[in-house]
């Protein structure tokens, strides 16, 4: 292919490809100019380039978010479901010369970098590195929370900026299973009208169930355009919701140390005197714009349950790949339940898979799946 023909041709949009097919001593990018619908790059013009490594030099916005996006056949550039996403990006330097480490150099690919819009109520994670669980001479601590593991979280990821919502979850699975709705007879005699607000989050879901969201909420937003035919929608690992929760920050909370826990309510739903999950969003977000992490119902974790972290150093870690519970993160909410140690950052607990209760809910993350 002509690379000067390639520049000129039916593209009306500055957004800049490149290939990386490694040869004996130098690699021959191509970089042409591609429309990308609705959304829009910026993106320095094509030109011819050299270069010894596979990967793209993104001219864009620092701060903004931008999808990394290839494919492998020029052809199939002006099909949008061939586009798949390798990662997102905050972009940190203006021009960021960036490689791409998920596969070898002797492959053949054509780049794209999208900037992206954030998704609704949804925060973007940079990638980064913390120390997972917590000393052994934290207050209100168990055993479980170690040993202390330094883990590296090797992808940015968006992330639910409150846990899912009765009202969310209606919409799209056409049943809201919660507890915390309506009247209900907690002691088989006597009624109790928790009222109907949708704001609250989702509750009494099976993991079953709350991975099933992120599959029908991912079919949604693929067959609207408004994600990449790989990028999906599902529950946190256990370390990156440690990671998010945290926010970079070490004491027992992401607010500070609070050994008496006299500011927990103010972040946390707990010891409220009112037995019951709330809207969602009313108490003080983390420092990276994330609601009720330390407490308003517990959040199903995509990992099964391990009874110790790895130790060591570990790179995305995941639990075991089979087993009977998944783990549990988040404080409790409610008058006797929510009780301070549970809402620490590194608490940690654990659920039969198949089983549902009235404060058990989760928040999604969003991500590039396989590439």
């Amino acid at each position: 292919m002509n690379p000067k023909t390639a520049t000129k041709k039916n593209i009306p949009m500055n957004v800049k490809i490149q290939s990386s097919k490694l040869v004996r001593f130098l690699s021959l990018l191509c970089l042409v100019v591609w429309a990308v619908g609705p959304r829009a790059v910026a993106q320095t013009a094509a030109g011819l380039d050299l270069q010894l490594y596979a990967g793209l030099t993104i001219t864009g916005t620092v701060g903004i978010v931008y999808s990394v996006e290839y494919v492998t056949d020029l052809a199939q550039t002006n099909n949008a479901s061939a586009w798949r996403c390798l990662e997102f990006l905050q972009l940190s330097a203006s021009p960021y010369l960036w490689a791409d480490k998920s596969a070898s150099a002797t492959g053949r690919r054509f780049y794209r970098a999208v900037q992206t819009e954030a998704p609704t109520n949804m925060v973007f994670i940079r990638p980064g590195t913390f120390r997972m669980g917590s000393p052994t001479n934290e207050v209100g601590r168990s055993t479980v929370e170690g040993p202390q593991t330094d883990v590296t979280i090797s992808r940015g990821f968006w992330m639910g900026r409150y846990e899912v919502t009765q009202g969310e979850y209606l919409a799209l699975t056409g049943n809201n299973p919660s507890y915390f709705n309506g009247v209900q007879v907690p002691d088989g005699v006597h009624k109790v009208d928790y009222g109907t607000d949708l704001s609250r989050p989702v509750e009494n879901v099976l993991w079953s169930a709350a991975t099933n969201y992120c599959g029908l909420l991912t079919q949604r937003e693929r067959a609207a355009g408004r994600i990449a035919g790989n990028c999906v929608y599902r529950l946190p690992t256990e370390a990156e919701w440690e990671y998010a929760c945290r926010a970079w920050t070490s004491p027992r909370f992401s607010y500070g140390d609070d050994p008496d826990y006299s500011d927990l309510t103010n972040y946390a739903w707990v010891m409220s005197g009112d037995e019951r999950t709330h809207p969602v969003g009313q108490k003080l977000p983390n420092p990276w714009g994330l609601y009720d992490m330390h407490g308003n119902v517990e959040e199903w974790c995509l990992d099964y349950w391990q009874a110790f972290l790895p130790g060591g150093v570990a790179l995305d870690p995941k639990g075991p790949v089979t087993g009977g519970y998944h783990v549990l993160r988040s404080g409790i909410g409610g008058t006797g339940i929510g009780i301070g140690w549970s809402c620490r950052s590194a608490s940690r607990r654990y659920h039969f898979s198949g089983g549902e209760d009235l404060f058990i809910g989760f928040r999604v993350l969003l991500a590039p799946g396989q590439p």
